[in-house]
């Protein structure tokens, strides 16, 4: 593949803060790119510094290999949509869509039956055909993000760079908006960086996912690669489907956790972390529980959470640890637990991840 931008060992500051500390990373022409990270990691800040909006203190960004340290936000070519929209609330929505075209500072659009063109063109990719002589506040929030993305494609953009742009959205608009972008994107076979909190978004979004942690890339990989093989335990944690346990292994191979064992590749004695993901954990009764009960832990059950189609089991263990383990509806029937029974909370020691300092 192409690259199509380029990030060199970029660092930013806000006073004695640093937000991005020298981050590199490559993007490839026409992929979709999910930016996951907690709040504070520097995503906001990177999409900034690509577009133009904020100075790096140090590094290059390069656009097909030409640097954009002398190149103002509004002639670099690249389009962003942020988390509010920042719609013209007196502005139809064709005339939001037409602003960029009409008023832009390098040869302006005059020609009226052009632009009406490429307006028209931009309101059918997004599906909003029939609503171009709407207000703003005649149409719904998903509708709203769909101007906004109009009114940045309208300009021919080289990468589309958008801020949490779902946000703002309810559950069910922001699922259809997930497959809408990617349609989109497809479409037009241009490059979208997308940042979001979202851990599920992320994965669900990108051809490749980028993890943030303080201002360095800590992993860009395949979603599968990021779900299943996290580079570390703090990628591990920022995916939000993994029970964790601080330990240290013995020269045996043994993770011990507080009043916990659990089996681990043998080596020389180190403390980590020990990773099991939600739905690699069987629960198991304590009667008919064979002598040693395989790699686990004893557990109490305190209640569970229905979310359309999974349902995801809290329990807590002699620590006071509360440990997590999440079914499948489509998988097998819903299991029944005791509240303030307990259980045995079992998986195979092949399917946990461990990570040592």
């Amino acid at each position: 593949m192409t690259a199509i931008l380029e990030l060199k060992n970029v660092t930013k500051r806000y006073g004695g803060d640093t937000a991005l500390d020298g981050l590199s990373v490559t993007l490839e022409a026409n992929e979709y790119i999910s930016l996951l990270g907690p709040s504070g990691s520097g995503k906001s800040t990177l999409l900034r510094v690509i577009a133009g909006f904020e100075k790096p203190d140090a590094g290059e960004v390069l656009l097909e290999g030409r640097s954009l340290a002398q190149v103002p936000a509004y002639r670099r070519g690249i389009g962003f949509v942020s988390q509010g929209f920042a719609l013209f609330p007196h502005l139809s929505v064709f005339e939001n869509v037409a602003f960029g075209l009409r008023n832009r500072e390098d040869d302006p659009l005059q020609d009226a039956a052009e632009l009406r063109r490429r307006v028209d063109e931009m309101l059918a990719l997004v599906g909003l055909s029939d609503l171009g002589e709407r207000g703003i506040d005649q149409i719904s929030g998903g509708q709203k993000q769909r101007v906004a993305l109009a009114r940045t494609l309208v300009a021919d953009p080289k990468i589309i760079l958008l801020d949490e742009p779902l946000g703002a959205l309810d559950a069910n608009l922001r699922a259809r908006m997930r497959v809408e972008l990617r349609r989109i994107r497809q479409q037009l076979g241009i490059t979208f960086m997308h940042v979001t909190g979202n851990e599920e978004e992320a994965l669900a979004m990108g051809d490749r996912v980028a993890v943030l942690d303080s201002g360095r890339l800590a992993q860009i990989s395949d979603p599968d690669s990021v779900y299943n093989r996290p580079q570390s335990a703090r990628v591990a944690k920022f995916l939000n489907c993994y029970n964790m346990f601080e330990g240290r292994r013995d020269e045996g191979g043994a993770f011990h956790a507080g009043v916990s064992s659990f089996a681990c590749s043998p080596g020389a004695a180190a403390a980590g972390v020990y990773c099991v993901r939600f739905d690699k954990i069987r629960v198991v009764p304590l009667q008919g529980l064979s002598e040693d009960g395989g790699t686990g832990v004893r557990a109490t059950f305190i209640t569970s959470e229905y979310a359309g189609p999974r349902i995801t089991y809290f329990f807590r263990g002699a620590d006071g640890k509360v440990l997590e383990v999440e079914y499948h509806l489509s998988h097998r029937r819903p299991d029944e637990f005791a509240v303030g029974g307990d259980y045995w909370l079992s998986w195979s020691p092949d399917e946990a991840l461990v990570y040592f300092q």
